[in-house]
């Protein structure tokens, strides 16, 4: 078999991942984010794509396999081709058509079925697919955790009506539940941003692992869990109680020269960051909007994205921030703006008085400011981002970071996609009404990577037995004794008429490199046929555990379910 293992690999690859699927011969790259699957991570990801198909299958889904290649034409209808960014992969062939290679079939889908469904009675339909996608990431890394070129399982539902929608979201959520558990994760289902793709409620799949790039949020006291970038505070539903803006000093502006950061500032006016008002401006479609937070808080984009409905949202560039305020950045505040913009506020700033803000005036600020009194705020609304320790907003727990890999989400589309693109049905009355979709995603190249991640110690990979590229390691010690040549050679042929798939190493190498090639591979159970062979004695080892033992060829026969078993410890 081409597997060239390696003892060291290049200080690029950071990741366990990355790290041990170069040093196990799973995977070479070709270019920065492409790789190829040499035979073990080959077998591995269809393992994967198998409990993924029999999972998508037992809920009713269709397999089907669209063109990587899509025409412009469908991503024009949907104006992602201009709002997608630059991850997208474009190309014309030899007539100067636009086309790209797709990150992901919505268009595709939504096309094939505005063609051939415009019936009720043909929903609800499921469809979905495992395909080779592409994205240009900006910093391609981490090996098959993020590449350029990757393997996923898309999945998409039509319906007639929001409550087929809803049934099949949650049968998706719950074949996802199945299909990590199966593959022996320790996972998380979080509330999630639905970024390019769109719609409304959408949950992230997380496996726990401290090398992962995104934060969770999960509360010590209740089974709430959400993405940072959409995690909600608790515990701002009623008021605190404030003095009235009567009994507060007027507003005062004072000197704080080149003091632009909440850092600057606090020192000069030796205050804490709690009492300042952070205020930053924002492009909101187009629009200035002044976004204001505590400042021992942080704006967060996400948030302030969605509290406003707004396709896009940014901090302003320094002109537009000069042109609203009359100050460069670090001076803003909602006091005697030069220009009228809309005011948004966290919760939290409902509760500030005496605070300190920017004085829209530069190496300037102003003391004693307080909502209402001195600016009116248009919108309060959970615009931060959480911070450990801050209350549940479900249960008034406490709220807790971890880290975590993305490996699935889950949409409700609603009629985005439809409506852009026309895609209709005729209803009971005989009314056209937009189709409703649902979309679910799975990265199957990164899975395989992500339980690794979860799955390895400090002399390799440990494989799950449902993700390993095989159940059985047998190795031959020396396959010049002529005792140990039959036994092994009996054994395999045993275990393989057995059903069971079975790496044979018969290689004319040391016992020591042999063992520690299959300490690295991480096959889930170890034979060895040495010294004792002609005893028709073997060895058996548990990869995850180390337990080990001698068992007669027969013993190993009757024994071997019972071992399978103990192989995920």
């Amino acid at each position: 078999m081409l597997i060239p293992t390696l003892r060291k690999v290049g200080a690029e690859a950071e990741m366990a991942s990355h790290r041990l699927m170069l040093r196990a011969g799973m995977i070479r790259q070709l270019a920065a984010g492409v790789y190829t699957y040499l035979p073990l991570a080959h077998r591995t990801l269809y393992k994967v794509e198998q409990v993924v198909r029999e999972e998508m299958n037992r809920i009713g889904a269709q397999e089907i396999l669209m063109p990587a290649l899509n025409p412009s034409e469908l991503w024009r209808e949907t104006g992602r081709w201009d709002t997608y960014g630059p991850e997208l992969i474009t190309l014309q062939d030899r007539h100067e058509r636009d086309f790209l290679l797709g990150p992901t079939h919505e268009e595709v889908i939504t096309d094939l079925l505005r063609n051939e469904v415009n019936s009720y009675k043909r929903l609800p339909m499921s469809l979905y697919q495992i395909q080779t996608k592409y994205r240009d990431e900006r910093r391609p890394r981490s090996g098959l955790l993020r590449g350029r070129e990757f393997l996923m399982k898309d999945a998409y539902t039509f319906h007639a009506d929001r409550e087929t929608l809803d049934q099949a979201y949650q049968g998706m959520y719950h074949a996802y539940e199945r299909i990590f558990t199966r593959l022996g994760l320790d996972f998380r289902a979080v509330e999630a941003d639905s970024g390019a793709i769109g719609g409304t409620e959408n949950h992230e799949f997380m496996v726990l692992a401290d090398s992962g790039e995104d934060t969770l949020t999960l509360c010590d006291s209740c089974d709430y869990a959400a993405n940072i970038e959409t995690a909600r505070v608790g515990g701002h539903e009623g008021e605190k109680s404030r003095p009235v803006a009567e009994e507060i000093s007027t507003v005062e502006k004072v000197s704080t020269p080149k003091a632009s950061t909440i850092e600057q500032v606090t020192k000069m006016l030796d205050i804490s960051p709690h009492r300042l008002m952070k205020s930053l401006l924002f492009d909101v479609d187009g629009e200035p909007v002044l976004v204001l937070v505590r400042g021992d808080h942080e704006a967060n984009e996400v948030k302030v994205k969605h509290a406003l409905d707004a396709d896009q949202c940014e901090l302003a560039d320094e002109a537009v921030v000069q042109r609203v305020t009359g100050a460069p950045s670090g001076f803003a505040g909602p006091v005697g703006l030069k220009e009228k913009v809309r005011i948004i506020a966290d919760h939290a700033v409902r509760d500030l008085f005496d605070a300190v803000t920017g004085a829209n005036e530069a190496d300037a600020h102003l003391l004693h400011v307080t909502p209402e009194r001195d600016f009116q705020v248009d919108h309060f609304a959970d615009v931060r981002t959480v911070q450990e320790g801050d209350p549940c907003p479900h249960c008034g727990g406490t709220l807790r970071f971890s880290r975590g890999i993305e490996v699935g989400h889950v949409f409700k589309l609603g009629t985005k996609y439809s409506e852009a693109m026309q895609a209709t049905f005729l209803d009971r009355e005989g009314k056209e009404q937009p189709l409703i979709m649902g979309c679910y995603g799975i990265g199957i190249s990164r899975l395989a990577a992500a339980i690794i991640e979860q799955h390895h110690d400090d002399n390799g990979i440990t494989w799950p037995l449902t993700a390993a590229p095989f159940a059985v390691h047998l190795i031959a010690v020396n396959m010049k004794d002529e005792n140990q040549a039959r036994l092994a050679e009996q054994l395999y042929g045993q275990l393989v008429q057995n059903g069971l798939e079975v790496l044979f190493d018969d290689r004319q190498e040391r016992a020591g490199v042999k063992f520690k090639d299959s300490d690295l591979i991480g096959i889930p159970l170890r034979i060895t046929v040495g010294s004792k062979a002609a005893e028709e004695v073997v060895e058996y080892k548990i990869r995850r555990s180390g337990e080990s033992g001698h068992l007669s060829a027969q013993e190993l026969s009757n024994q071997l379910p019972e071992l399978l078993k103990q192989v995920d410890g």
